[in-house]
């Protein structure tokens, strides 16, 4: 990914987030006194692999620019359960109006990130397995790139950003290009510049019809464990395989010991679990007076 298309992601994420929560400004903050500094530290409750400091950093810099951060672990590290993951040091107000936004992405990324750890660790566990973890097009609306970081972070791999990197053949362009060999053709014609072209089959007489076609990446949709296995011996290398569809954690280990190269899984993204964080101040005020 571009690293300045991945900054201003980053940016329109904060500026998103901040203004549905502070609005046009933070009523309960002025609870705190106006030049009153602090140090507050965010804890995990939980072990998790953590994931969103880049979120974390842009919040402060638009809501608490006088703020430091010191982190004590990582994007895609490990913590342990009640770890102060980062120190920050501020003004109280700042910190007050950006604390919920700040674990919102932390709670959410390191949620993803963790899922998919474990996604990983269950491949990794399988003897002779070579399978490496996808994410799929199924994420927030608006937090795309967000949790495709957070994949990563955990170890797992992105599939294409969006419909405009790279071409999947699915059941209805198959439809709505007459056939399978007929769609994979238009797909090479007009897709010179998509990063690669994937057709997705639904049966072993589709894995055929791609193989006879040359298509050297394919998608088996669905597939029953015995079709999948099957299917990894027709295409005895000329292809390669990735499984999608219903992929369950507890199903990890069977998927992976078919031979497949890759498993795509919805659920690291669309069926979150959040991790347990929060942020507290400590009760004696820091000493350093925040300019007026």
């Amino acid at each position: 990914m571009d690293h300045h298309y991945f900054i201003q992601q980053v940016e329109d994420d904060a500026r998103r987030a901040l203004e549905e929560d502070v609005g046009a400004g933070d009523l309960t903050a002025a609870l705190a006194p106006a030049q009153q500094a602090v140090r507050a530290g965010i804890l995990c409750r939980e072990s998790a692999v953590i994931c969103g400091r880049p979120w974390v950093m842009e919040v402060l810099r638009q809501v608490a620019p006088s703020a430091t951060a010191v982190w004590h672990v990582s994007d895609g590290q490990r913590c342990e359960a009640n770890q102060e993951i980062v120190e920050i040091r501020g003004a109280a107000r700042e910190l007050l109006s950006a604390e919920r936004t700040c674990l919102n992405f932390l709670q959410t990324l390191s949620g993803v990130a963790t899922r998919t750890a474990a996604y990983v660790a269950a491949v990794a566990a399988v003897a002779g397995a070579r399978a490496a973890i996808l994410d799929t097009r199924k994420t927030l609306p608006g937090l795309r790139v967000a949790q495709k970081y957070a994949v990563r972070c955990g170890g797992g791999q992105n599939h294409r950003m969006g419909l405009y990197d790279a071409i999947l053949v699915k059941e209805n362009h198959i439809a709505a290009a007459g056939g399978l060999s007929a769609a994979y053709q238009a797909a090479l014609r007009s897709g010179a510049g998509a990063r690669f072209i994937q057709v997705e089959v639904e049966t072993l007489a589709q894995l055929e019809e791609a193989l006879r076609a040359g298509v050297s990446m394919v998608l088996l949709d669905n597939m029953p464990i015995d079709r999948i296995r099957e299917a990894v011996r027709l295409a005895d290398g000329r292809c390669s395989l990735e499984v999608s569809g219903g992929v369950r954690f507890d199903r990890l280990g069977e998927l992976a010991g078919t031979g497949v190269d890759r498993i795509s899984v919805g659920a690291l993204t669309k069926d979150l679990r959040a991790v347990d964080l929060s942020m507290r101040f400590d009760p004696a005020p820091v000493e350093r007076a925040m300019p007026a």
